[in-house]
């Protein structure tokens, strides 16, 4: 009986020193891999296989979470009950605004895929917002605003104007046309999970030059 106490006391430790071990900032999670970092934003790359937990982290700033992978995700405020299971989508995106100082959770994957999301974490709040552009904001947050472009084959957007710098992310794999005011125009294919930082004011079109339904999000400081 004393071996077997033992035994379940051993195999317990882990899980226990998890819970017990004290919160880290989000870029310290070892599931959390920084993968752009300049003065106005971070963006952190979970990939969080199933059945797995992140560590408790600290967000400190307003985000924006770009899922790219549909799976089934628990969510536990430090010092909270988890929550039921929900589902994450493959693009399906969420503008995050800080209430307070912080915000400490941990993230379980209780489906049968990796959860994987670009979490973009904003600085800075801006003092005056710039204006939106022409285009309907899919989301927002008090530093950012969210274009959603979801693009048949052969589908554009509107020409639209971006002031502020912006992150735009591809969700999915297609080919991408970018066209500018006088026609000059460059075509790439782009894959899930890809982005690009872009610290100029641009006007443009996106087109879906492929054969597959294509997505774009472009987060966008105010």
């Amino acid at each position: 009986m004393k071996t077997y106490s033992a035994l379940l006391l051993f195999l317990s430790f882990p899980f226990a020193a998890q819970e017990a071990s004290a919160p880290v900032p989000v870029e310290n999670d070892p599931l959390h891999h920084v993968v752009l970092k300049n003065e106005p934003v971070v963006v952190i790359h979970l990939t969080l296989p199933p059945g797995e937990r992140t560590l408790y982290h600290t967000h400190s700033h307003d985000r924006v979470a770009i899922p790219l992978s549909t799976t089934s995700i628990t969510q536990q405020v430090l010092n909270e009950k988890e929550t039921a299971p929900s589902p994450s989508e493959v693009g399906a995106f969420s503008a995050l605004t800080l209430a307070g100082s912080s915000y400490t959770h941990r993230v379980h994957n209780v489906g049968s895929v990796a959860y994987e999301v670009l979490d973009v974490e904003l600085l800075e709040r801006p003092r005056t917002p710039s204006p939106a552009v022409a285009a309907a904001v899919a989301a927002e947050n008090p530093s950012a605003r969210i274009y959603d472009w979801v693009l048949a084959p052969g589908a554009a957007t509107s020409m639209h104007t971006h002031v502020r710098p912006y992150l735009i992310v591809a969700t999915t794999g297609f080919t991408l046309k970018m066209t500018a005011p006088d026609g000059q125009a460059l075509t790439h294919d782009v894959k899930r999970g890809d982005f690009h930082w872009v610290d100029a004011k641009v006007t443009h079109t996106l087109a879906n030059a492929g054969t597959a339904e294509g997505q774009i999000v472009e987060v966008e400081l105010k």
